[in-house]
């Protein structure tokens, strides 16, 4: 039996164990035999409606396509593994927030919006889980750095784009955003989230602020993850100002 395009695309997705972009699956053929980046298109739009009525879908994130397993079957097959999923504190979700929407901002910015102190393990976690990055430094004295998110934020929240975050209008509490996101806040009364998703404890920021009129210098400008997360293989881009 022939083997099509459509066959070697579900073999490569199923494989990979990572999200693949139209660039990467270009170039699992052979240059005489390559097909067009529309053929590849087309054939991914094939594989996405044969997962129609299975208990996996193909997903469109930030750095390519993946196969997973739907959201509404979690509940059964997260039962697979035994450890529990993490919980994050509420001090680490308004500070992914608040990087995620006025990217890039400095440690001293998130402090001076909550109106306490970021503790050194948020960010430790942040950096870590390589949900944030440093994209620069704020031309002020000091030097503080600036903070984004990251291709691998977008994909662990299943995001294509920036522009997929709800709006913040429609946003009237943190555990909106939370459940938007799929975060897992700690339980009253359960157990105490482990020291990757404690803040150590936040204390009230002193009269000092950063004063955030001056310009930013981005050092690292050349990388991919930089604030200017693309999508659909770099033809599109997503720029927070």
């Amino acid at each position: 039996m022939e083997t099509g395009l459509v066959q070697i695309l579900e073999g490569a997705l199923l494989a990979a164990g990572e999200p693949l972009s139209v660039q990467r699956m270009t170039l699992l053929f052979e240059e005489n035999e390559r097909p067009s980046k529309d053929e590849i298109k087309a054939a991914i739009i094939s594989v996405e409606e044969r997962c129609e009525g299975r208990g996996y879908e193909l997903v469109h994130v930030a750095s390519g396509y993946r196969f997973q397993v739907r959201q509404d079957l979690a509940q059964w097959v997260g039962r697979l593994w035994q450890e529990r999923p993490a919980r994050y504190s509420r001090a680490l979700m308004e500070t992914l927030s608040l990087i995620a929407y006025r990217q890039p901002i400095t440690r001293g910015e998130i402090e001076e919006i909550r109106g306490v102190a970021v503790s050194t393990n948020i960010i430790k976690t942040l950096l870590e889980r390589e949900w944030v990055r440093v994209v620069g430094h704020r031309d002020v004295p000091g030097r503080p750095a600036m903070y984004a998110t990251t291709r691998q934020f977008l994909d662990y929240f299943n995001l294509k784009s920036l522009d997929q975050l709800p709006p913040l209008a429609e946003i009237k509490e943190l555990d909106n955003l939370s459940g938007e996101l799929g975060l897992e806040t700690p339980q009253p009364g359960g157990d105490a989230p482990d020291d990757t998703a404690t803040d150590g404890g936040d204390t009230e920021r002193g009269a000092d602020s950063v004063d955030d009129e001056g310009s930013a210098s981005v050092a690292e400008s050349g990388d991919e993850d930089s604030i200017e997360q693309r999508a659909d293989d770099g033809e599109e881009s997503n720029t927070v100002g």
